[in-house]
């Protein structure tokens, strides 16, 4: 629904040939991009914020696979300015409101030497700048064309910090590296090797977006995209001897990066900019920056917090497979029914209905089910056409005995369809499988794309990937079905156009902590960087740190304390969390599992209270149709005291505090058990400070005293 919408618009429509700089200032005045043409012809941006640069000059253009590059040989053909101003909403998200606020350039180059036209469009908003291409032109020859490669330009004025992970082509589940930029190809070697639990299938090519960094003069810029829709996801490689990052698409199987055709559009590259870091984790632009809503109906979907038959097969206490008869099992020639259980299939029966039981008991909407279906004994992780069945269950899983269990209890059921990464497999498959899921209750999906892609060769994040994950979202809402995939590409704002997408993994997630390891105060970092694009699946809310009580083979940890775990239900917004602990273990830490079950999914307002990248995130959220606020602090590695101005809150209005807090010895590797739950009366005039440990923080309740 938009609420305000004003669109000024003044032609400059100049005469081909006459070229000269051109200035887009923010509407507030702070943010001004200036667009000029080089001797050569070729497009160039700056950008600053404040009087300060953020983007010294950079130069713009694509490389085709035929004919002449989009690079040089321009003049300017026209210019056009709009503004434009609306308030919308939000099927679900961090606010009920957005602003969308912006002026417009778009500047209409034509290259003479071939008769075609590109259209520059820049966006200037009070928290930064984005840019994309759009083709134009009318060459009978051309309407379809190859890009072979990007030259978006970001000329990095100082040696600034930068925190970044790989530039891999196929996986993103990486720790976060802090560094100087002259400084990220020699800690290169080092980021790769903490890279992903499954081998990368591709080299760093540089450093992944959303990068974030931070300049001496005290500037934070992220640097980012928005609508990544059919075309590739973008890296940037650093030029070091110019301190330049340039775009670096991924690839498809024949090295080519995109197909494009006469009246397409490129994605938008984002710059967030501000001199507060609190700013950058409350810009909506990446969101505003993508289409509205193109789903007409949207009351299916619906905001869910979950458990589910999960984090005991990661740690080993469970497996996804049925029998350890691994050689005898090959989709369409094995009757599972004849092979023997191993004993330990986590998806049976009477497993499940003990977790619809512990949803149902404690106010939960669904139960996500991994393993149920047959093919798990085959996923080895390599490229092959066919791997699981969709719509066949192992014999211990009865698809009809837990349907109506589910409905009866009022549960949700949240199938898995992992694809070992066939996705043609999964193409040909997704309506039954679909058609399946409505037939029994599941609501939604989470996919999985883990292992070398069929066919073979091709990237994770290529263009027909992000076909095939945009296909996925997009029959699923022919279906009345939510979706969230892990090793899918990252978010861009997409949520906004299909708000059927909750969510995505795209990053190292809590699974790490039970496999190699995820750095103290990881989840400090997160907020600045995947989380700039949407929401992430990164199922929180692990108690036991000590993964050897659940598998005894096991030596790994989860390093954080436990009052960090609840922190991230409030600092890491997502219409989708999981409780990802085992309920046993929910049982033994009742009263700070309670904070798990209060809080919400959805809001009315947030208000960032605290921000460093890597260090300290605190945020307050109002819960959307309650009075009710909620705050998380998520501390990184050096402990600190946090301090709450409680000025957010409506003047007069008495709030009662119940805190969840990190105990005076907490540690996330020597005392993570160690909470504090207190309550206090708080008003919007009060100020609190609260110690949080190394990789520990704090959760709030806040509610109302009548």
């Amino acid at each position: 629904m938009l609420f305000r919408n004003i669109i000024l618009t003044t032609a400059l429509l100049l005469s081909a040939g006459i070229a000269g700089a051109a200035e887009l200032l923010s509407p507030d005045g702070n943010v001004k991009l200036t667009f000029d043409l080089t001797a050569q012809g070729e497009p160039s941006y700056t950008l600053s914020y404040k009087d300060k640069p953020v983007v010294n000059n950079s130069l713009l253009g694509l490389k085709l696979k035929d004919g002449k590059d989009l690079v040089d040989g321009f003049v300017i053909a026209g210019e056009t300015t709009s503004s434009f101003d609306e308030t919308w909403r939000p099927v679900w998200g961090e606010e009920s409101e957005i602003r969308n606020n912006y002026n417009e350039l778009a500047v209409t180059l034509e290259q003479p030497a071939t008769g075609r036209r590109m259209l520059l469009r820049f966006r200037a908003f009070d928290d930064g700048a984005g840019l994309r291409y759009e083709f134009q032109w009318a060459d009978g020859d051309m309407q379809a064309f190859t890009i072979a490669d990007e030259r978006t330009e970001f000329a990095i004025p100082s040696d600034a910090t930068a925190y970044w992970i790989p530039g891999d082509n196929d996986s993103q589940e990486y720790n976060y590296t802090r560094s100087r930029l002259s400084e990220i190809r020699s800690n290169m070697d080092a980021a790769h090797v903490g890279g992903p639990l499954f081998p990368s299938l591709s080299s760093p090519t540089g450093v992944q977006t959303a990068l974030m960094m931070k300049y001496d003069d005290g500037l934070y810029v992220n640097i980012h995209e928005a609508a990544v829709l059919d075309y590739p996801a973008m890296n940037l490689s650093l030029d070091e001897a110019r301190q330049t990052f340039v775009s670096d698409l991924v690839p498809s199987v024949n090295g080519e990066k995109a197909l494009m055709r006469v009246g397409d559009v490129t994605p938008w590259r984002t710059l967030i900019v501000s001199d507060d870091a609190r700013d950058i984790l409350a810009s909506r632009m990446t969101l505003n920056l993508n289409e509205p809503c193109r789903i007409e109906d949207t009351s299916w979907i619906k905001p869910m917090k979950y458990v589910g038959v999960w984090w005991e097969m990661i740690t080993g206490k469970s497996t996804w497979t049925y029998t350890d008869d691994v050689t005898a099992v090959r989709i369409g020639e094995t009757d599972y029914s004849k092979l023997k259980s191993n004993g330990r299939h986590g998806a049976n029966t009477a497993n499940v209905m003990k977790y619809i039981d512990f949803a149902a008991r404690h106010g939960f909407d669904g139960v996500l089910i991994e393993g149920w279906n047959e093919g798990w004994e085959d996923c080895a992780f390599t490229p092959k056409e066919t791997v699981y069945s969709f719509t066949k269950p192992y014999p211990d899983f009865d698809t009809d005995q837990i349907s109506a269990y589910a409905r009866d209890k009022g549960v949700s059921l949240v199938m898995h369809h992992e694809t070992s990464s066939a996705v043609r497999d999964y193409e040909r498959n997704l309506d039954e499988a679909f058609r399946f899921m409505n037939k029994y209750g599941y609501t939604g999906v989470k996919g999985g794309y883990i292992g070398e892609l069929s066919p073979r060769g091709e990237h994770h994040y290529s263009q027909s990937m992000v076909n095939h994950y945009h296909y996925v979202v997009d029959k699923a809402a022919d279906y009345k079905i939510m979706c969230f995939a892990h090793e899918a590409i990252r978010p861009t704002g997409v949520c906004r156009t299909y708000p059927n997408l909750m969510a995505n993994e795209s990053t190292r997630g809590s699974e790490y902590h039970a496999f190699s390891g995820i750095n103290p105060g990881h989840t400090a970092i997160l907020p600045f960087t995947r989380l700039i694009g949407g929401p992430i699946d990164y199922t929180p809310g692990l108690f036991e740190n000590d993964i050897s009580k659940y598998n005894p083979y096991s030596k790994a940890w989860v390093n954080t304390t436990l009052a960090n775990q609840l922190s991230l239900y409030v600092t890491m917004s997502s219409p989708i969390q999981m409780a990802a602990d085992l309920p046993e273990t929910y049982e033994r830490f009742a009263d700070a599992f309670q904070f798990i079950k209060d809080v919400a999914l959805d809001w009315d307002k947030s208000v960032y209270l605290e921000g460093e990248p890597m260090e300290y995130v605190t945020v307050a959220r109002k819960a959307k149709n309650s009075d009710d606020w909620f705050v998380g602090c998520s501390n990184g590695i050096e402990p600190r005291v946090s301090e709450i101005d409680f000025s957010f809150l409506p003047a007069g209005q008495k709030y009662q505090a119940t805190i969840y807090r990190d105990g005076k010895n907490a540690h996330y590797r020597n005392a993570p058990q160690d909470y504090v739950i207190e309550t206090k009366t708080v008003t919007s005039k009060s100020k609190l400070k609260l110690w949080t440990a190394s990789s520990g923080g704090y959760a709030i309740r806040l509610t109302p005293l009548r």
